[in-house]
């Protein structure tokens, strides 16, 4: 996002907290191409044939963040309405897991460690749903960690990009990571995904 584009996002977010929510159709239009961005990176790794496009998750999440019935959402600045936007991306596609996953409970697809996976996409729905389990309760005990998770594993930034957005070093980042992933790892074998 440019300098100018940057001013105008940040004008938005006040607007918004002064409680005018057409500023949130205007926020939404300034960044629909990386959320749109963002979705397809989600999407890319989805399996074939899955329901959902890249458009219709961004949908989901406008409506989500700012649905007409809802009360206007708070973001602190850029990294905190971007990391809103991933979580919320996350969350429509482990719902949506969650639903097709009702409807099919077993299956003999087989497991995939997640080491082995890479991205979220090449997991079965049982273990999103896991996945996104393990994720909320490091959330509770490491946010910071939680949050370069996210930013790295699901929305595809690199870990000096989710430095970068965060304010911290690429050090710090590599440390969260390590521990998340640690802490993951102990969290999913404890379930037995």
């Amino acid at each position: 996002m440019d300098s100018q584009n940057s001013h105008v996002f940040t004008t938005l977010l006040d607007e918004l907290r002064g409680g005018r929510r057409e500023a949130a159709d205007q926020l939404m239009a300034l960044v629909y191409k990386e959320l749109r961005k963002l979705a397809e990176y989600y999407m890319k790794y989805e399996r074939q044939g899955h329901t959902l496009q890249a458009t219709a998750l961004v949908n989901e999440v406008y409506v989500d963040l700012f649905g007409a019935n809802k009360e206007t959402m708070v973001f602190e600045d850029r990294e905190h309405f971007f990391a809103t936007a991933a979580r919320q991306m996350r969350r429509v596609l482990v719902d949506h897991a969650r639903r097709k996953n009702a409807q099919i409970r077993g299956g003999n697809a087989p497991r995939v460690p997640l080491e082995e996976a890479g991205d979220v996409g090449l997991l079965r729905d049982r273990e999103i749903e896991s996945l996104d389990d393990a994720l909320s309760a490091l959330a509770s005990e490491n946010p910071r960690a939680s949050r370069v998770v996210e930013l790295c594993f699901f929305g595809g930034l690199t870990q000096k990009e989710a430095g970068e957005l965060l304010g911290i070093s690429l050090a710090t980042v590599q440390r969260d990571w390590e521990a998340a992933r640690d802490y993951l790892y102990g969290q999913l074998a404890a379930t037995g995904e």
